[in-house]
């Protein structure tokens, strides 16, 4: 096939959910050497909840997020550093720092729909002559024409792709399909897909992105990621070579780097267990996992019963600390 598919790996940033953020220089000098000679093209470094998310609310990293970027700036030579940040989360500033650590693509990620928040990290992006990247989450919260109109906006704001992420694994394939297609036909500037993997469908939802016309498709090694991770990206790119499309990757690299290097370091293997499966039923957001089963845990409660809660609620990502609360009610009850 003519198409070329980027694959942007997030080991270093979503995977850092699954690993409570405690990555130390030696993992991520090593992991972000074996990716950027993996030929993997845009290669995410953030806490977990992107610029400026080390806190109390969302969880304090190990090592400062810019000291880590440093280490991956230095020995990424033919890919793209990028980060991830949430405005109200992550500052202009941040953006600033990061850039100066060497990151070059920064994913603006916002409410699906709220995509006007971007503007302004968006412009200065821009500025910083960065590569910029329009990223709305919960993509399943909101129809596909809304999605477009949200995508337009971020166009128009000068973003360089739009990514529709499946923050809590809840879509199936024709729900992606149909995203990635209102999407594209919305905008002039090329579309890409993350999924979650809490229904076990990451695979296949971004086999279908990229058959609707995705051009960019996040993955992460062994999975890594919250809830139960993210699209396998040794996997992504055995099952885009068996189907024809050209992504310049490294497979059999990719496959050593996740059973050599990554492996060995997390914490639970990435499985479909009964907690990451709820997120997927209900549509919650999956970096609220750890914040429920700790909530759970103090209230004496079943996490599911809180799950679902928290779907009927339609709660997103920036109310982790709601999820105390929710609980409280519950057990008051």
């Amino acid at each position: 096939m003519d198409q070329k598919i980027f694959v942007v790996d997030t080991t270093m940033r979503d995977g850092s959910h699954a690993l409570k953020h405690s990555y130390t220089v030696e993992q991520v000098t090593s992991i972000a050497k074996a990716l950027d000679e993996s030929h993997v093209p845009l290669i995410e470094l953030s806490h977990g909840d992107g610029l400026g998310g080390s806190s109390y609310t969302y969880g304090f990293s190990a090592v400062d997020e810019f000291e880590l970027l440093q280490a991956a700036g230095k020995v990424i030579k033919n890919g793209k550093l990028t980060v991830l940040l949430l405005p109200g989360i992550g500052t202009i500033e941040d953006l600033k720092r990061a850039r100066d650590c060497g990151a070059q693509a920064v994913r603006v990620a916002t409410h699906v729909t709220e995509g006007d928040v971007s503007a302004q990290h968006m412009k200065a992006a821009k500025e910083l002559n960065m590569m910029a990247v329009g990223f709305l989450m919960m993509a399943h919260m909101a129809s596909p024409e809304m999605i477009a109109e949200e995508a337009k906006k971020m166009e128009s704001y000068g973003a360089d792709y739009i990514n529709l992420a499946d923050s809590a694994g809840y879509l199936m394939p024709e729900d992606v399909k149909l995203r990635i297609e209102a999407v594209k036909n919305a905008v002039q500037i090329p579309v890409g897909f993350h999924a979650h993997n809490n229904l076990g469908m990451a695979v296949a939802n971004s086999l279908i992105a990229v058959q609707a016309g995705a051009s960019y498709v996040d993955a992460t090694l062994c999975g890594l990621g919250a809830g139960a991770g993210n699209t396998q990206i040794e996997v992504l790119a055995g099952v885009l070579k068996r189907n024809g499309y050209e992504t310049g990757l490294d497979f059999y690299r990719l496959m050593d780097t996740a059973d050599q290097l990554v492996r060995p370091m997390m914490l639970r293997p990435q499985v479909v267990d009964s907690g990451s499966l709820m997120l997927g039923y209900t549509g919650v957001y999956s970096s609220f996992l750890l914040h429920v089963y700790h909530a759970a845990e103090k209230y004496r409660l079943e996490p599911r019963d809180i799950m679902v809660e928290l779907g009927k609620r339609k709660m997103v990502g920036g109310q982790e600390d709601m999820i105390v609360d929710v609980a409280y009610q519950l057990a008051s009850k």
